[in-house]
């Protein structure tokens, strides 16, 4: 049964975040704000303000850098789909003499 874990990812393009420091700056890969609203573990496009916390105004660009004081960094739990290299077979041949050992 495959583990899981937490991670933060970028909401523009996905690319895995790791490293995170404060202040946050920009996506590695696509340079998207991450102290954003859309970063934001308390974005919810159905809520009042698109936000689950109360905020005294809306957001005008929910893409681009704020100093909202409720922020928190999305953190979302991902299932480990790969097995690491110690259980690959070295090659397609071992694998499939492998596969008739007793």
């Amino acid at each position: 049964m495959p583990g899981t874990h937490e991670v933060s990812r970028c909401a523009q393009c996905g690319t895995l975040l790791t490293m995170l420091s404060e202040p946050l700056g920009q996506c590695p890969k696509c340079t998207f704000e991450l102290h954003s609203c859309k970063q934001c573990m308390y974005f919810d496009p159905s809520r009042r303000f698109e936000c689950m916390q109360p905020v005294p105004e809306r957001v005008a660009r929910k893409d681009a850098r704020n100093e909202c004081k409720s922020y928190s960094i999305s953190v979302r739990v991902e299932k480990q789909t790969s097995t690491g290299a110690a259980s690959k077979p070295t090659s397609a041949r071992k694998a499939f003499d492998d596969l008739f050992k007793d």
